[in-house]
């Protein structure tokens, strides 16, 4: 039997990533070169965001690979401080389970990723999911098969890693936590591949600054028991700090872009348009062949071989059949992506905070109340124009909503785990949270988005989202549809 073989990928972010020849790394290089994870090639790694930043084509493949590898640092970590320690036991095993986790934790995302997971949101298709699809894979796919080498209950064992919402242990936190493989990764991949100079992170100094506490569970630390975390000393404060922030402007600069936003809109209205006309017999006026991985998915959606024959690929390539649709809508939205014809953006949040403008140096209470009061008009806005759309023809040109909202840290609170937490450790003390002695921290608020996309030439439609917006932002609460 052949010996394997010590395996090279060169990455522009980590520059080289090894695989050596011992068991666990050599059966991970196996996981890759399986169908599921050679399909994350296909994926785009942010989606539509090359309509707005060319380079950005980098995929979930890299990405992945990437993770596999800052996991790795993260845990060398973990091993070195416990195997100094004289006390403790290093687990070599769950070190390999959490480290086979951060490499497959992408496996089941569809095409365009999470603007499919919005569709499966709204149409109920749990093979939308990528979390459900990654678990069957893990589970039970060639990649099941590649991992037997480890042990026979392998495997599931890396699948229960992504149970729960949040990790479980010390060694689930290097992948899933505010502080973990995946974030290390796509805030660096994704900032150099779009260009944007700001959002930089000093990664080199976070992980020399990196030690393994033990911290008490609760106030009464009498009564409180323990638990072994990831912290950071107190020298990488501001640096932390600093990823905190590179992570909230990394949303309004790239993954939250007006642009970025539109095609997105459009690619859901097209598929929640053509997957009910599938489901119900009329394939033939979609533009696609009965057969295509796309009607397969939209008549038998519950079959994961339909959901994981979907990518990035498959869609682009079937744009062009869905431009001669013999429906219009159909056609018409599939000639708007390919052409990059997009709608125009109309920013709710934004008039509305213009309105409202905010008090210099406002206590906290009071920006929460003004916070609150656009949060209501903007939902009140939002039901008014889905009201108005409802009640136009199929057939007319949609106005498309973009709510969303991401907070930048998720304090104790929020999260309810110590493994999830970003801590410092100061002195002797029990560490603290990163929100507990950063005002940076503690005042960032949570980043909101409320749009309306109309398309060029549809005046009618742009003309009702101005009169609704204009009603409503000066307190208003009925508007004449």
């Amino acid at each position: 039997m052949t010996s394997p073989r010590p395996q090279r990928i060169r990455d522009p972010i980590h520059n080289l990533i090894e695989f050596g020849t011992e068991q666990f790394e050599h059966t991970m290089w196996q996981v890759i070169q399986t169908l599921p994870f050679q399909r994350l090639r296909r994926i785009r790694q942010l989606g539509f965001s090359e309509f707005v930043f060319p380079g950005a084509t980098h995929t979930r493949f890299a990405h992945s690979i990437g993770v596999f590898h800052v996991a790795r640092q993260l845990m060398s970590v973990i091993e070195r401080q416990i195997r100094s320690s004289g006390h403790r036991q290093f687990l070599d095993y769950q070190a390999h389970v959490a480290l086979a986790a951060a490499l497959v934790h992408d496996v089941g995302h569809g095409m365009f990723s999470h603007a499919f997971e919005e569709i499966g949101g709204k149409l109920h298709l749990p093979l939308a999911h990528h979390e459900t699809v990654s678990e069957r894979l893990i589970r039970d796919s060639e990649i099941t098969q590649a991992m037997r080498p480890l042990g026979s209950g392998f495997a599931n064992d890396v699948a229960d890693v992504f149970k729960g919402g949040h990790p479980g242990n010390l060694y689930d936190s290097v992948v899933s936590s505010q502080f973990d493989a995946d974030r290390l990764d796509y805030m660096q991949r994704d900032r150099l591949m779009t260009g944007v100079e700001s959002s930089r992170i000093d990664a080199t100094w976070l992980l020399a600054n990196l030690e393994v506490a033990s911290v008490s569970t609760g106030a009464d630390t009498e009564a409180a028991g323990k638990i072994e975390t990831l912290v950071l000393g107190p020298k990488a404060f501001q640096v932390a700090e600093g990823y905190i922030l590179s992570l909230f402007q990394l949303y309004p600069n790239v993954y939250f872009h007006k642009a970025t936003r539109a095609a997105e809109k459009v690619f859901t209205a097209l598929m929640l348009h053509l997957i009910p006309m599938v489901r119900n017999g009329q394939s033939k006026l979609t533009g696609l062949a009965a057969g295509h991985p796309i009607c397969r998915f939209a008549k038998e959606p519950n079959k994961l071989a339909h959901a994981i024959a979907l990518d990035d690929a498959v869609f682009w390539g079937a744009v062009p059949q869905m431009m001669d649709a013999m429906d219009s809508v159909i056609a018409g939205l599939s000639r708007r992506l390919w052409h990059r014809d997009l709608p125009k953006c109309i920013d709710i949040r934004m008039r509305l905070e213009h309105e409202l403008p905010a008090e210099p140096n406002a206590l906290p209470a009071l920006r929460n109340v003004r916070n609150a009061q656009i949060q209501q008009r903007c939902q009140l806005i939002v039901a008014a124009l889905e009201a108005w759309s409802a009640a136009r023809p199929a057939s007319a040109s949609p106005v498309l909503i973009d709510q969303v909202r991401r907070a930048p840290y998720k304090k104790f609170q929020d999260s309810r785990s110590l493994l999830n937490q970003i801590l410092i450790r100061q002195g002797m003390n029990d560490p603290v949270d990163m929100a507990e002695i950063s005002p940076v921290v503690a005042s960032a608020e949570t980043f909101e988005v409320c749009r309306a996309y109309v398309f060029e030439g549809d005046s009618e439609s742009k003309a009702m989202v101005e009169n609704i917006i204009g009603t409503y932002d000066k307190g208003g609460s009925d508007v004449g549809l």
